[in-house]
């Protein structure tokens, strides 16, 4: 742009008019000041607003697969990173399947082997329980251990169960570093209705080790043959889990979290949830897995109320009971309770214990909310004591 020819003369006539009013000003003078309207040159610098954090307990960090992180990586966080990118590697369908041909091994069926291989996925399960230092776990299937090892430096310690020797080889050299991680080669049940002894064992002699205040739970992929023995027993068992997040089958875990008056409303959604809070965490596809299933799964989180655990004052009766009301679930409730009680209750006593719960000869079980079949069963044990 050119410059004005006058520009120069301008400088000059101000620099003389600023000699000229500060000599005026001097000897005392009457001075006219001219204020300049553009103030943006003296305003103070914008300041950046103090971030605000509404919790105090909370720090301004962000969440990272592992917990609360600075913003700026850390060493630590750095070596997690690596670690996460070494897993991710080691967690796809190719790796797997190159690591057991080199092993001369392939997944067994009747073993229920489907590898988890979306990393993201395996972090969920972990995420999903929340898991503190003083923690107790159990894991069912430890298949080569990718589950395992981020639950390792999380928990405080780990039991995990492997069926297959070949397995529990591969995982023992990916655990080998984590000494709080006890292995177990075996069946996880002695047989349908009961669990080896030496697991619960294991867990109460480790739970007395661990500081107080510690939960326990079961955290796993589970094997899908296995998964319905599992969950029930170990809502038998003492110590009960705190806390369950597994994988099992979508149908299945859609039974565990049916309400009344639907299909899948039966026996294992009554037993469950008498105890527990309960619900469906994911669905995943067949696509994450390898071998690819030929079902859907789902992840569950399972939460146990000890109060309503302790209500129950039979369990084992209870349970049993439940599973007869259900027996033949479109059958009238009467039929049934009678044919459940046969040789133990008159026909007379079960017609009197339903007309005193307000049920019809038309009610069926499968109708029935958790309180009215938790008040039915107590009714038939003390008609029976």
């Amino acid at each position: 742009m050119t410059q004005s020819p006058n520009t120069n003369d301008q400088a000059n006539m101000s620099d003389k008019t600023d000699e000229q009013t500060s000599g005026e000003q001097l000897a005392g003078e009457e001075t006219i000041v001219k204020f300049d309207r553009d103030r943006s040159k003296h305003r103070r610098p914008a300041e950046a607003p103090a971030p605000v954090i509404e919790d105090k307990k909370i720090q301004p960090y962000e969440l990272s697969p592992y917990g609360r992180s600075p913003q700026i990586p850390s060493p630590d966080q750095k070596a997690q990173d690596k670690q996460r990118s070494r897993r991710a590697s080691r967690q796809t369908a190719t790796f797997l399947s190159k690591r057991l041909t080199a092993a001369g091994l392939k997944p067994v069926s009747k073993y229920g082997q489907n590898f988890l291989i979306d990393l993201n996925l395996v972090e969920l399960i972990a995420r999903s329980a929340e898991l503190q230092p003083n923690d107790l776990v159990l894991e069912i299937g430890t298949g080569v251990g990718s589950l395992t090892s981020i639950m390792a430096e999380q928990a405080g310690a780990i039991l995990t169960v492997e069926i297959d020797q070949n397995l529990f080889n591969l995982a023992a050299e990916e655990l080998v570093a984590f000494p709080h991680v006890k292995m177990i080669h075996g069946d996880a049940l002695r047989n349908k209705n009961t669990l080896r002894q030496d697991i619960m064992e294991n867990i109460r002699d480790a739970k007395a080790r661990l500081p107080e205040g510690g939960r326990f739970m079961l955290v796993a992929n589970l094997p899908y043959n296995v998964a319905t023995p599992i969950i029930s027993n170990l809502l038998h068992e003492s110590p009960p889990p705190d806390r369950m997040v597994v994988t099992i089958q979508k149908e299945l875990g859609e039974r565990i979290v049916a309400q009344p008056g639907t299909k899948d409303y039966g026996a294992l959604s009554v037993w469950v949830q008498s105890m527990c809070a309960a619900e469906i965490v994911r669905i995943l596809p067949p696509t994450v897995f390898w071998p690819r299933p030929k079902v859907e799964s789902a992840v569950i989180r399972l939460d146990l109320d000890h109060e309503k655990r302790n209500a129950i004052a039979d369990l084992k009766y209870f349970h049993s009971t439940v599973r007869s009301l259900f027996f033949h679930r479109r059958k009238f409730l009467r039929s049934v309770v009678i044919s459940a009680m046969k040789g133990r209750l008159e026909k007379t006593q079960v017609d009197e214990i339903l007309q005193s719960l307000g049920h019809g000869e038309t009610a069926r079980a499968e109708e029935l909310d958790l309180n009215q079949i938790m008040a039915l069963a107590e009714a038939l044990r003390l008609a029976e004591a």
